[in-house]
């Protein structure tokens, strides 16, 4: 049975998600979003120290679904260009109904000391649940890089799809198929680039390429990769990686 306390934080997290899709991030205050919820705005205060934080569980509660619908999507065993695509298409997807927010947002998120940026410390836990759904769609995929450059995929991507959510956010095409066509046209050149580090002349590149993200990654700001799951012997990774 829920407490009257956990009734009230759910009936103003509702609220204030409801009242995003209608009005957008600009127009929704707390002093509404209070109000609509019929509790005070002192005790809005109380469960919630701003709209900000009403963000964050929509970011939350984005990431659950879209693990939940990705994860039906996907095929054990498919080419990772496949996956990428279900992965993506599947993010599009559970965003839509938060398309018009996404938009009054954006000029706040993409601030770097907002609370509501993909990168702040606020949103360490949405930005972990994403990164790890896609450590577990690298894990099902075939055709999938071993090495340094394994360890640090699942980050990569997720800055991939950041500039997808981006694309999205400003496509006013119709389903935004612009965007589904970028997500189409996206994951299987990004899977051929992948295949690089098969190659002499692809390990130099991908040594680079880490060696950089390493650089611009400060201590405790992203998240560090996952370690190679045991389950993938040596051998696995071997063939993966040519």
């Amino acid at each position: 049975m829920t407490t009257k306390s956990e009734q009230t934080r759910e009936a103003l997290v509702e609220t204030a998600l409801a009242m995003f899709r209608e009005h957008g991030y600009e127009k929704t205050t707390m002093r509404a979003i209070a109000a609509e919820a019929g509790v005070s705005q002192g005790n809005a205060y109380y469960y919630f120290d701003g709209k900000d934080a009403l963000v964050q569980q929509l970011y939350l509660r984005l990431q659950a679904e879209h693990r939940d619908v990705a994860l039906a999507a996907i095929r054990d065993g498919a080419p990772l260009a496949d996956n990428l695509c279900a992965l993506w298409r599947a993010g599009i997807d559970v965003m839509e109904p938060y398309h018009g927010f996404g938009s009054t947002l954006l000029t706040t998120a993409l601030q770097a000391s907002s609370g509501t940026s993909p990168l702040s410390g606020a949103s360490a836990q949405a930005r972990d649940d994403a990164i790890g759904l896609v450590a577990d769609v690298l894990e099902r995929s075939k055709g999938v890089p071993g090495g340094a450059l394994r360890r640090q995929l699942p980050m990569l991507l997720w800055l991939v799809y950041l500039g997808i959510t981006l694309h999205w956010v400003c496509d006013d095409s119709e389903q935004r198929a612009r965007t589904m066509t970028l997500i189409d046209g996206v994951a299987p050149i990004l899977a051929r680039m992948l295949m690089l580090a098969r190659l002499p002349v692809g390990r130099g590149l991908v040594a680079d390429i880490t060696a950089l993200v390493e650089k611009l990654t400060p201590t405790g700001s992203l998240p560090t990769a996952p370690p190679e799951p045991a389950s993938r012997t040596s051998s696995t990774v071997r063939t993966e990686a040519g």
